[in-house]
């Protein structure tokens, strides 16, 4: 889902529904570029220690989230 105006007004909104919904679709969102980054990194060869600290987690946080989807 890509970043509209309307996502980024709701985000902002009073009406709690609005706002979750655009919390809810930034979420997903953020979980589809995750993947993604993390499957070039991957590609490029690096070690899942090395995504765990660009991404602040554990290597097995990342790894248990992301192992099973990416090909290397």
């Amino acid at each position: 889902m890509p970043i509209t105006q309307e996502l980024l007004r709701d985000v902002g909104s009073r009406d709690p529904s609005l706002g979750l919904r655009a919390v809810a679709a930034l979420r997903r969102l953020l979980e589809q570029l995750e993947a993604l980054h993390v499957e070039s990194a991957r590609g490029l060869g690096w070690s899942w220690q090395e995504i765990a600290g660009e991404l602040g987690v554990t290597k097995q946080t990342v790894h248990r989230k992301h192992g099973p989807r990416t090909r290397s």
